[in-house]
């Protein structure tokens, strides 16, 4: 056994593209080792800015032999067949296998392939990984470069160690030759280096200012940045992102500490880290109260023989720069207020069908004051929530947001707050976007909870007007992430709301808007016709009535609205149940008490949830699901339909002798003969009449909890039918040769089957 290196070098790879780099890698050599039959130990891949190394160690010498087997035609087929069968494999006839397969004689070919050296396989594995590799970008370069089918790679590809064990594993790619010599770093080591086997290639490395191991570096520049914020009395601010990206762009990572300019602290912080961490890759400090300190972390990619005094020089004048734009965006958008800055929405298009990103305003903002106006969302005052929603989206077109499309919200809520209003509307502004997606923080201040779910809420329902839904895993409006926005935000606040209500109201403001547009343009006849007709001017629902009666074959605008209600409450409890995965609770449970219908709060749905969940986990709950899937299986296979009230109303029949139970239950002269039938029309078994009592104390008591919103009471009051349905089953025979016995006892499981369902559909839970 020996081991294997392999180091493709080039110039600076993109520090984005090297995990993928490296993931890809392992993948195409392992691809091109099992193909061979070569067995693996371990395979290391490493990257630094201007190369791949890959190490794979226990390889063996050679490959081993191995016999492969075709089938072929059977030995009836026609000559021809044989013929093709045979040039495939390289094959004569008489070294063939005959075989029997199903009784018919069938050709076989077997062919022994002798082992091969394992540097072979490698020398002729490493031009294919190469001519392979998927880089998001790559391309050609020298005389070479005017064919297509000349080397494509990230950056030039400059060299290539191959060495197995000891020895040169010979192969070239693009005219260039694999060897024992690679180079150290660009500035501290730039000469040839001879790497003698994979044992010391890392080490060679090292020596010559190349740390090879890519989790080396990322070590190196979490720690030494801390330890030199620390040294200057401060904090990093923790970025795992910058971590990664500052070892992807050094081979020899060296942080160090820099000040800027305190005046540039005027500026939001926010701002500045963003400058700092997009434009130059800095880290960002806080003092010990926390706040952000006028002092960055650069990474160098040498050791300066003057302590890098030079390198933080040039950082600071190159950052004092670049804050320095933010500094007079942030001072030139303050001059104009968002309201004057909402008038430039018309110009932004929001979608070809939905309008501009001020018709969007306009619907976010009337649904909004909506919402609050009907206390879906409690405590919330209408007007702020309007003058929240309708400067919620201002900041787009300002320089800042222009510069840094992050920052978006975030500047509008600073703004809002440098001009003077109120901080409930400043908050709503700079948190409207939030959550954003799990983990996210949910916002809980009423005007700010108001505006986040009315613009999701619009966005979703407006594009499943426009029949724009995801598909697969296409989601290019991030419709699956604005749902489950929806979803933290009325769980995290405990808003009691309808969701089909919720967005039918969406759904309207699309409505209203795509009218009005319609009856601008298409419509115009119409309108103008009905206006001269009755001698007033005509409402929407006139116009869309008599223009679809002149027009059939268009869907009406309001059936379009409907129709995506449907599918989207369809789509939220797919949601739901991506949602809560996390949080344990089983999706068959979220179906159970969906496919009740109607029950489309999802702070209450959950709460059924959760005891259902709570109940099917105890043996008794287990139990009870057995016993309801058997009595469920009975009456399908007797085609039993289930219809409410129709179980009681047999056994009713059963125990009176009359059609109509109820007929006489006033007249003082049949009391006594009420009083005397108590019983069925035949003598119950014990356990059937255990049963039938269970059931009209459990059946009612789970009603009146579930109505209370006690769905622990519910699942304890089913528990109840748990012993009595288990004997019901062990004692009782439901398809009895006598009629009337059958019947009853079929509406007796119907009744229990019934009381259950007013819980949950217990169908559709598993198990």
């Amino acid at each position: 056994m020996t081991d294997f290196l392999l180091e493709l070098r080039s110039e600076e790879i993109p520090a984005r593209m090297q995990a993928g780099a490296r993931a890809d890698l392992e993948k195409l050599f392992r691809k091109e080792m099992d193909a061979a039959g070569v067995a693996l130990d371990t395979v290391a891949v490493w990257s630094t800015p201007r190369r791949l190394a890959l190490i794979a160690t226990g390889l063996p010498e050679t490959t081993e032999a191995v016999s492969e087997e075709t089938k072929g035609p059977a030995t009836s087929a026609p000559d021809q067949a044989l013929a093709g069968f045979l040039g495939k494999v390289g094959l004569t006839k008489d070294q063939l296998e005959v075989r029997d397969v199903k009784g018919k004689p069938t050709y076989f070919a077997v062919v022994e392939k002798p082992g091969r050296s394992v540097r072979d396989v490698l020398a002729e594995a490493i031009p294919a990984i190469v001519r392979a590799f998927p880089w998001p970008k790559s391309q050609r370069w020298g005389a070479a470069s005017i064919s297509t089918e000349s080397l494509r790679w990230v950056r030039p590809l400059s060299g290539i160690v191959a060495i197995l064990g000891e020895d040169l594993v010979e192969c070239e790619v693009g005219g260039i030759a694999s060897g024992y010599v690679t180079k150290g770093h660009r500035f501290h080591h730039p000469h040839e280096i001879t790497i003698g086997s994979a044992h010391d290639y890392a080490d060679k490395l090292r020596a010559c200012h190349v740390l090879v191991n890519h989790e080396e570096r990322q070590d190196i520049v979490r720690e030494k940045a801390r330890e030199a914020a620390a040294a200057a009395g401060l904090t990093l601010v923790e970025d795992e992102g910058l971590v990664i990206e500052n070892a992807g762009l050094t081979e020899w990572s060296v942080p160090l500490l820099g000040r800027f300019d305190e005046a540039f602290l005027e500026v939001p912080p926010e701002v500045i880290q963003l400058t700092a961490r997009v434009n130059q890759k800095y880290f960002v400090c806080e003092d010990s109260a926390g706040k952000l300190a006028n002092a960055f972390v650069c990474t160098a990619n040498i050791a300066a023989t003057d302590g890098g005094a030079a390198i933080v020089d040039g950082n600071r004048k190159v950052l004092a720069a670049r804050l320095s734009d933010a500094r007079f965006f942030w001072e030139q958008d303050k001059k104009t207020p968002l309201s004057v800055q909402a008038e430039k929405l018309g110009r932004i298009t929001f979608h070809e069908k939905l309008g501009t990103v001020a018709d969007k305003v306009e619907r976010v903002a009337k649904l909004a004051e909506w919402l609050a106006n009907e206390c879906v969302v409690p405590d919330c005052d209408p007007a702020l929530a309007r003058q929240a929603a309708e400067l919620c989206k201002a900041d787009l077109v300002t320089e800042m947001v222009g510069e840094f499309p992050e920052l978006q919200g975030l500047m509008g809520g600073y703004y809002a707050r440098a001009e003077g209003l109120p901080d409930a509307v400043a908050d709503a502004i700079r948190d409207h976007y939030k959550p954003v997606g799990q983990g996210d923080e949910v916002p809980t201040a009423p005007v700010t909870v108001a505006v986040s779910l009315a613009d999701k809420l619009d966005t979703l329902a407006c594009f499943y007007c426009i029949d724009e839904k995801p598909t697969g895993s296409k989601d290019p409006f991030a419709l699956r992430r604005a749902a489950i926005s929806i979803i933290q935000l009325l769980i995290a606040n405990s808003t009691r709301a309808s969701l089909t209500r919720l967005l039918l109201s969406a759904t309207h403001g699309w409505y209203v808007q795509q009218a009005q547009k319609i009856s601008q343009q298409t419509y115009v006849d119409v309108y103008f016709g009905l206006e001269l007709v009755h001698g007033r001017q005509p409402n929407l629902d006139e116009v869309e009535r008599v223009a679809t009666e002149r027009n059939p074959s268009s869907m009406p605008l309001r059936e379009q609205a409907f129709a995506a209600v449907r599918l989207l409450l369809d789509f939220f409890a797919d949601r739901l149940k991506v949602q809560q995965k996390e949080a344990g609770v089983r999706h068959d449970l979220i179906d159970a008490v969906f496919a009740l219908g109607g029950e489309d709060d999802l702070v209450r749905l959950l709460a059924r949830v959760h005891a259902l969940q709570a109940f099917v986990e105890t043996e008794d709950g287990t139990n009870l699901l057995a016993g309801y899937k058997r009595a469920a299986n009975i009456l399908k296979k007797e085609g039993y339909a289930s219809v409410p009230g129709k179980g009681e109303a047999e056994i009713a029949i059963a125990r009176t002798g009359d059609e109509d139970p109820l007929e006489n239950v006033d007249d003082p002269d049949m009391r006594d003969v009420y009083a005397a039938r108590k019983g069925l029309g035949y003598e119950p078994e014990a356990a059937e009449k255990a049963l039938m009592d269970a059931l009209d104390v459990a059946a009612p008591k789970a009603a009146a909890a579930v109505a209370a919103e006690d769905f622990s009471g519910a699942m304890a009051a089913l528990a109840t039918l748990r012993n009595p349905i288990d004997t019901f089953f062990a004692d009782v025979t439901v398809n009895d040769p006598d009629p009337l016995r059958r019947d009853t006892r079929l509406a007796l499981l119907d009744t229990f089957r019934v009381a259950v369902h007013n819980v949950a559909d217990f169908s559709r839970i598993e198990g």
